[in-house]
């Protein structure tokens, strides 16, 4: 099932006197890159000594928007280059992705497959599959390569010949270590994301959005 990633559900909490807009981490995501064009912020660290490593905290993201100052409009009627102050605060949360999430390298995927509009490619339906490794065309149309591999004698016509013995060398494609290092990769994205989610909804500092608690599919190849 394809997720739904149009803005359609409205709260009926007002923060200035207008609903908010519900959405998903990941529409909120898409939300905030794609459409509003926040961009993605990543200072040093202020604190070296973290050990584990568990991202700036509440507190970078409590300063950025204390930096915005005042309120920007944005959304589809945004003019010129502001950004929504909500984009902002998704942004700066986003840049504070802990080291055991994936830390700065994560931050900039879930940023830029915000940013496309686009989910991990987990490789729906992939099954390994037994295919030659080297095809060649002829007149005749594709026939596999074939190596020799040794050779035999044979008795032909009443005389011994040695002839080749050849071979297709195959491979399997895409291999299950491909397929696994792409869920893997999925999963890691989706667990960014929850803690995005988490991060987002404890915060409460977004003043016109409403982060629901819905994330993508955790093992969606299992429902394929």
């Amino acid at each position: 099932m394809k997720h739904d990633r149009n803005l359609h559900t409205y709260s009926p909490r007002t923060g200035h006197g207008r609903p908010k807009r519900v959405m998903s981490v990941q529409q909120a995501l898409e939300w905030a890159f794609r459409t509003e064009h926040a961009q993605l912020e990543l200072p040093e660290p202020p604190d070296t000594e973290r050990g584990q490593g568990f991202g700036f905290g509440l507190e970078y993201v409590l300063m950025q928007r204390a930096a915005l100052g005042c309120k920007i409009d944005g959304g589809q009627y945004k003019m010129g280059t502001y950004t929504h102050e909500d984009a902002e605060v998704i942004a700066a949360t986003v840049a504070g992705m802990p080291d055991n999430l994936g830390g700065k390298r994560m931050a900039i995927r879930v940023a830029e497959l915000a940013r496309a509009g686009l989910t991990p490619d987990w490789m729906p339906g992939a099954v390994p599959r037994c295919v030659p490794v080297e095809m060649k065309r002829n007149r005749h149309g594709d026939h596999a390569t074939t190596v020799v591999v040794g050779t035999e004698r044979v008795l032909s016509r009443g005389k011994w010949r040695t002839v080749e013995v050849r071979a297709c060398p195959v491979m399997f494609r895409p291999d299950a270590r491909q397929i696994e290092g792409a869920r893997q990769a999925y999963g890691e994205w989706r667990q960014a994301l929850v803690w995005v989610r988490d991060g987002l909804i404890s915060g409460g500092m977004l003043r016109e959005v409403d982060v629901a608690g819905m994330t993508p599919k955790a093992k969606p190849w299992e429902l394929y």
